[in-house]
């Protein structure tokens, strides 16, 4: 009798691909993104390079599933701020709490290359806008509670352009952080206080504000 049903099976899958996703965290934090081929991801997450491929089409595509479950969990702590603080600032403490509870930082902020501000890009297909409609309905929620932000929710109403407007800059200094970081030397990116490196981020933006 197989004693591998349906749910065995998924549990089975579940691990298998968190494993990959580990790996590739621990690797990509120790010698970087570049030099981390797929053979590496799959011999340290114990399976084959065909297993790997079974999960994920390529390298990219892992990063990119990353940053893809990491946008509930920063909508969320949005969300989750105390009522008083402004939205950007709740983005920037979110932020830095998803830093702070990551084995590795989160690749929402340190990915390989810049989510693009093309839709039809390469593998982030819609994923920026994704990420900014996430992060507008969080603001939304802060702004004007019990408002809904669906499709019927009207675009000119003040706080719904606000939270759409606050987002959209908001994640703008996401992409700048990831953009400054690539750029950055390997032996700076070792020393690199990431924390401090946000806060300085967000800062910028309110002082381009003033």
């Amino acid at each position: 009798m197989n004693d591998e049903g349906p749910g065995r099976r998924e549990q089975n899958k579940r691990r298998t691909h968190d494993a990959l996703v580990s790996a590739a965290a621990r690797l990509f934090r120790e010698q970087g993104y570049e030099a981390t081929t797929v053979r590496d991801i799959a011999l340290a997450a114990g399976v084959g390079e065909r297993t790997f491929f079974r999960y994920f089409p390529s390298k990219e595509s892992l990063i990119l599933q990353q940053v893809k479950d990491l946008v509930p969990l920063l909508a969320e702590g949005i969300r989750s701020r105390p009522a008083a603080e402004p939205p950007l600032a709740a983005l920037r403490e979110a932020t830095l709490e998803l830093a702070r509870h990551s084995d590795a930082p989160p690749l929402l902020l340190l990915g390989p290359r810049p989510l693009s501000p093309d839709p039809t890009s390469r593998g982030d297909r819609f994923l920026l806008f994704d990420l900014e409609e996430a992060v507008a309905a969080a603001f939304l929620a802060r702004l004007a509670p019990g408002m809904d932000a669906g499709p019927e929710t009207d675009p000119e109403d003040r706080q719904v352009l606000r939270a759409a407007v606050l987002s959209r800059a908001g994640v703008s200094v996401l992409r700048a952080i990831r953009i400054s970081y690539s750029r950055l030397p390997e032996s700076r990116r070792a020393t690199l206080d990431l924390l401090d490196f946000v806060r300085r981020a967000f800062l910028a933006l309110e002082e381009r504000a003033d």
